[in-house]
């Protein structure tokens, strides 16, 4: 069997494995646990956190990023955090599915929480973020408030990809809506997100990048850039704006 042909079938067989019911949350508005928001959390039966489905096959977003690299990214990373983050949510006795409150109060628990949950979540956020028909430019009222915010689309564009690449180590660039309703860039470290109480800047999560080496380094080895200019090849604006929609009211 081709390598290509491989990983489809894996992707296929592996699919409904990670299907569960969306988590209802504290979120933003009524929209909101019933829209794009919802599906961003996935629970069991009992009741601890699995992956959501990744939505397309491991080679769907080639040429701009590579098989391979989604392959481990997804079942080997993004799947350890989960695995962890349930283990750590055990050790702290934590018996909340709600992940949004988890991380407004993250502060009060230990390591393994902040990290491997932010490193679930985070994952979940990303993956969605893409897709094999993304790209282009966002439309409707969130184009209107990048252009509000940002004074263009390609004055955002410039900013976040500045702001991902000159981030120092590993971490994650982000789009947000903070609580004064104004969208900002910001980047944080590790598997740190805006939600989280120790966030130096708190908001709703719009649009993520992981800059982590793993995301990206099997295709384009240290050239951060280049990734990030890729990335925005397969962005699914479609989805950010629902994000947005939700969270603006």
């Amino acid at each position: 069997m081709k390598k290509r042909e491989f990983l489809k079938t894996s992707m296929i067989l592996g699919a409904g494995a990670m299907i569960a019911s969306p988590l209802t949350s504290s979120c933003m508005n009524a929209d909101a646990a019933n829209g794009a928001t919802a599906s961003l959390v996935a629970t069991d039966d009992e009741g601890k956190f699995v992956q959501p489905e990744l939505g397309y096959a491991f080679d769907a977003l080639e040429p701009h990023l590579d098989a391979m690299t989604l392959e481990i990214h997804y079942g080997k990373h993004h799947a350890g955090y989960t695995r962890k983050f349930n283990t750590s949510l055990e050790h702290e006795d934590l018996h909340s599915t709600d992940i949004y409150k988890l991380f407004a109060s993250v502060s009060k628990y230990g390591e393994g929480v902040r990290n491997n949950g932010g490193g679930y979540f985070n994952h979940n956020l990303y993956w969605r973020f893409m897709s094999p028909d993304g790209g282009g430019e966002p439309a409707g009222k969130l184009a209107g408030a990048i252009n509000e915010s940002f004074g263009s689309f390609e004055k955002f564009k410039d900013l976040f990809s500045a702001t991902a690449a000159s981030h120092f180590g590993s971490g994650w660039g982000w789009l947000i809506l903070d609580g004064e309703g104004a969208l900002q860039v910001t980047s944080m470290p590790n598997q740190d997100n805006p939600l989280m109480d120790i966030a130096g800047v708190q908001g709703t999560p719009l649009l993520n990048i992981d800059v982590w080496e793993h995301a990206y380094y099997l295709n384009y080895q240290n050239m951060r850039k280049s990734y990030i200019e890729a990335y925005w090849n397969v962005i699914d604006w479609n989805f950010v704006g629902a994000l947005y929609g939700e969270a603006a009211g």
